[in-house]
C-alpha cells in the first residue's frame, strides 16, 4: 500500500521519539528520569474531578456532544475571557470547544491552507504549528528567533514571494520552549502586519495562566483590532493539569471560529460532556489550584536554574512556563548534549533543534518532575560534564 506523500516529508514527532527512548531504558532496568515532555506530575485538583464523577453519571452525558461544544461550555469560556483578560467573545459564534489545543491548532490548518500555501512559523517553537502545514502539502516559512531580540519572532524578515502565498502566522507566547515573553507593542505590530498581509494570526497561550515574579500573561485578544485577524488557543491541561482529559478552546475571529467549527464538524463529534462540564467547574471555580500550581513551578525553576548555573550551563529564570531553556556546552550540538546525558546519566532532556532551526545550541529542562528527582537529574548531569 502506498501512504500519502505528505507522510514522507514528515519528521517522527518528537515526543514520540523521547517515550520509546525511556521506555527502551526502563525496559533494560535502567533508573530514567524524564525532564523531556511537559505533563504534571501532580494531580488534577480533586473539586474537577468531583465534577467530573457527578456529570459522567448524567444519562444526558452519555450521547453525542455538541459538535461546537455545550452552550455552558462556551459561555463558561467567554465568561473565563472576560473575567481574565477583559476581552468580550460571544460564546455563540466566536468560541469553539476543542479536544486539547494540539488538536484544534492542527486542523487550523485544514481550514485555511491549500497544498503549496506557506505558514509562518517561530523558528523555536511547538511542532504542530509546522507540521500541520506537512499535512496539508503546505510549506513552512521559520520566522528568526535570537536570544538578543528576546526570542520574539521577527516576521519582519518573511520575503515577499511567501507572503503572497502565506496563509497562517503562528505565535505562542509565553512561549514554549524558551519560556519568552511578549510586549503589548510586540502584539500590536505583529496585528498590523497580519492585517496588511491578510493573515491569519494565531495565537497559542497555552501557558497564560503559569506566570511567576508578578508577570501576568496577556491575551492578543486585548489589544485594537486583533479580532479582526486573530483567533486564540487556550488548554485547561497546564493550568488545571488535565493533560489526559483532552479539553481546550479557541476564542476570536469569528470567521475563523467557524471554519475551524466546519472542519471538525466533519472529522469529529466533539469532546464527551461529562469533560467539559469538568473543565466548566475548572474554569468558574476557586482558582487557588492555579496560584498553588505557580507556586510549585516557580520553587522548582529556581532550583534547575541555580543547579544549572552552578554546574556552568547559561541560562536564564523564565516569568512563565514550565520549562527552563539553557545552552548547551561549547562543542556540543542539541542533539549530542540530550544523546550524551540519556545514555551516559540516564537523563532525558528535549533537544532545542527539535522545535525548529533556531532551536539549535539549546535543550528544554521541563520542570514536572518531583524535586529531588530535579536535583538528581541534576547531580547525573555535573557527572555527565565532569
Amino acid at each position: 500500500m502506498r501512504t500519502a506523500a505528505c507522510l514522507d516529508r514528515m519528521a517522527p514527532y518528537l515526543f514520540a521519539q523521547i517515550d520509546a527512548k525511556r521506555d527502551a531504558l526502563r525496559a533494560q532496568g535502567a533508573d530514567v528520569i524524564s525532564l523531556g515532555i511537559g505533563d504534571p506530575d501532580t494531580p488534577t485538583p480533586p473539586h474537577i474531578v468531583e465534577a467530573m464523577a457527578a456529570a459522567i453519571r448524567k444519562p444526558e452525558n452519555h450521547r453525542y456532544p455538541d459538535y461546537a461544544g455545550s452552550l455552558a461550555y462556551r459561555t463558561t469560556c467567554a465568561d473565563w475571557m472576560r473575567s481574565r483578560f477583559g476581552v468580550e467573545v460571544d460564546p455563540e459564534r466566536e468560541v469553539l470547544a476543542l479536544i486539547g489545543s494540539k488538536e484544534g491548532i492542527a486542523h487550523l490548518h485544514t481550514a485555511f491552507v491549500d497544498p503549496g500555501d506557506w505558514v509562518l512559523a517561530p523558528s523555536i517553537g511547538y511542532p504542530v504549528y509546522s507540521g500541520g502545514a506537512t499535512l496539508q502539502s503546505a510549506n513552512t516559512f521559520f520566522m528568526p528567533m535570537r536570544e538578543e531580540d528576546g526570542f520574539l519572532a521577527d516576521f519582519a524578515q518573511v520575503p515577499a514571494d511567501v507572503l503572497a502565498k502565506a496563509k497562517i502566522m503562528f505565535l505562542g507566547y509565553p512561549n514554549n520552549p524558551t519560556g519568552a515573553c511578549a510586549t503589548e507593542g510586540y502584539f500590536d505590530t505583529a496585528i498590523a502586519f497580519c492585517l496588511e498581509h491578510d493573515l491569519l494570526l494565531a495565537h497559542d497561550n497555552a501557558y497564560c495562566d503559569i506566570c511567576f515574579d508578578g508577570y501576568r500573561a496577556p491575551s492578543i485578544l486585548e489589544r485594537p483590532r486583533a479580532k479582526e485577524c486573530c483567533i486564540e488557543f487556550f488548554s485547561l491541561s497546564k493550568s488545571y493539569n488535565m493533560t489526559g482529559w483532552r479539553i481546550a478552546f479557541c476564542c476570536g475571529n469569528e470567521a475563523a471560529v467557524q471554519a475551524l467549527g466546519m472542519v471538525k464538524n466533519n472529522l469529529d463529534s466533539g469532546q464527551f460532556a461529562a469533560v467539559q462540564d469538568a473543565a466548566i467547574a475548572a474554569l468558574s471555580g476557586d482558582q487557588q489550584c492555579v496560584a498553588d500550581l505557580c507556586a510549585l513551578y516557580r520553587r522548582r525553576r529556581d532550583l534547575v536554574v541555580e543547579a544549572l548555573r552552578a554546574i556552568g550551563l547559561s541560562c536564564d529564570a523564565p516569568r512563565a512556563t514550565i520549562y527552563v531553556w539553557a545552552k548547551v556546552p561549547a562543542g556540543e550540538t542539541s542533539e549530542s548534549f540530550a544523546t550524551k546525558l540519556l545514555v551516559r546519566a540516564h537523563v532525558i532532556v528535549t533537544p532545542g533543534s527539535g522545535y525548529g532551526p533556531g532551536g539549535e545550541g539549546y535543550v528544554r529542562i521541563s520542570l514536572t518532575t518531583p524535586d529531588d528527582r530535579l536535583l538528581e537529574a541534576v547531580r547525573r548531569i555535573k557527572e555527565t560534564m565532569a
